[in-house]
């Protein structure tokens, strides 16, 4: 195993101690629920615990430990059997209880002091302990009367007594239910027949009285009835005429009125009408002024709106043309520029190379131009040779008739003369060397002087057929 391999299980090793690590930190942050109180205990500072309703708190390793405490209520019923009064009569109480854990802080500490780790029944069982006494106590302190009439008071007497010592041990009350009161003597029912017997005697003194007060009432009524329904009848034929009169003027009234109306409702719509009609008239001749006056627009709109786009179109296109003549122009003069630029350039570098290799063969005669051009000659010898030749190459000698009158010069024939003569056309190289200024070289032969003179004899004197 080598040192990468050793230095990689190191590291990864640590990286799982770092991630146990992490995984351990997290899982003792712990969460309350809403319905539980957390309870931590151990090495919390001051007091036995450390309380938390809703929230999280994290829980220290070793030192520290944590418990739920749940919040639900508890249903306990009661079922208190002869519990002894103030008046020494034994009634039954059986009621019915609700109770929670508190949320006080003060409280919530008694709870965990004195609740945890108990069960619901326990603590049940407990609460029920602390609730059979302090009924026994309350229904002690009162009269059957007061337990009996008055439940308000004796349930808020038993709240009391009963939350008082139930928060001792971390719990409060939330409800209170009384069924029933009853005893063994019988004098609640007595009581209770008292009461009834009472309650029926006023009802019919009651109803009598209210019969009493009844038919009293209805013969008052009767004779406020008849006073009235007369009276109201002389009223009524009084005011029969007066309505009668009223109703004769108003009449008159309305009929005046509405007569006064109609004619001016008349009037009012002849001149209405008439205002109409002129209106009407007058509107019918702008809208005939307003209709010419748009029908005129139109047609001078149409043709105008015409004549300017044929005008704009002939303009476009004139644009279009001269733009497009003007285009080719500059594309055909950039092209006869570029070839001929391209041409120049040609000349140039054709000119630049001739002029180098005629410096280099100067440069290879030590700079004599006689000899540098003897050497250009004797480049271009074949080439002279091959034009003489080619003058009369293709002259057929088989197609040529010579009418010979034997009548030649220098006493040749005049065929002999004819080839001379077309041989002596082809300027010889001697001549030509010395038409341009130079000598032929003494190892290409030299030209006697008889035949040079014969040579300008022939020449001068052209040959006759």
């Amino acid at each position: 195993m080598d040192s990468s391999q050793l230095w990689l299980i190191v590291v990864s090793a640590g990286v799982a101690v770092i991630f146990v690590f992490i995984v351990a930190i997290l899982s003792r942050y712990k969460r309350c629920p809403s319905d539980k109180i957390l309870v931590i205990y151990g090495k919390v500072g001051r007091g036995s615990s450390r309380c938390i309703h809703g929230g999280a708190a994290f829980i220290w390793p070793v030192i520290q430990s944590f418990e739920y405490l749940s919040l639900r209520p508890i249903q306990i019923d009661v079922p208190l059997q002869n519990a002894l009064s103030r008046q020494n009569i034994r009634v039954d109480v059986p009621s019915n209880f609700t109770v929670g854990i508190s949320t006080r802080p003060e409280v919530m500490t008694a709870a965990a002091e004195r609740l945890l780790g108990l069960s619901t029944r326990e603590i049940e069982t407990i609460a029920k302990e602390i609730i059979f006494g302090q009924l026994r106590l309350c229904v002690a302190t009162m009269d059957i009367e007061d337990i009996n009439a008055d439940r308000d008071k004796f349930l808020d007497n038993i709240s009391k007594n009963v939350e008082g010592e139930l928060e001792k041990i971390g719990l409060r009350l939330i409800n209170v239910n009384v069924t029933d009161i009853r005893d063994e003597s019988g004098y609640i029912e007595s009581l209770g027949k008292k009461a009834a017997s009472e309650a029926i005697n006023m009802a019919k003194k009651d109803v009598a009285e209210k019969n009493r007060d009844g038919s009293i009432g209805e013969a008052r009524a009767h004779q406020e009835q008849r006073v009235q329904v007369a009276d109201a009848n002389a009223k009524a034929v009084e005011g029969e005429n007066e309505a009668t009169i009223v109703v004769a003027n108003s009449d008159a009234n309305r009929r005046e009125r509405e007569a006064e109306a109609t004619r001016r409702a008349v009037a009012a719509e002849k001149v209405q009408s008439a205002k109409a009609l002129e209106e009407s008239y007058r509107a019918e001749q702008d809208a005939e002024v307003a209709r010419a006056n748009r029908e005129k627009a139109t047609q001078e709109a149409d043709i105008i709106v015409r004549a300017e786009i044929e005008k704009r179109r002939v303009e476009i296109e004139a644009e279009a043309q001269a733009e497009k003549r003007r285009r080719e122009a500059r594309g055909e003069a950039d092209g006869i520029y570029f070839k001929m630029a391209a041409q120049a350039r040609g000349i140039q570098e054709v000119l630049t190379k001739q002029a180098e290799g005629f410096g280099k063969i100067v440069e290879a005669t030590s700079g004599k131009p006689s000899e540098a051009a003897l050497l250009m000659i004797v480049d271009k010898l074949p080439e002279i040779v091959k034009t003489q030749v080619e003058a009369i190459r293709n002259l057929k000698i088989d197609k040529v008739t010579v009418w010979d009158g034997m009548n030649g010069r220098d006493g040749k024939p005049a065929t002999a003369n004819f080839l001379s003569g077309m041989m002596g056309a082809v300027p010889p190289l001697q001549e030509l060397f010395k038409m341009s200024g130079m000598e032929l070289p003494s190892f290409l032969g030299k030209l006697s002087e008889a035949g040079a003179v014969s040579r300008a004899t022939t020449q001068e004197t052209p040959s006759k057929e």
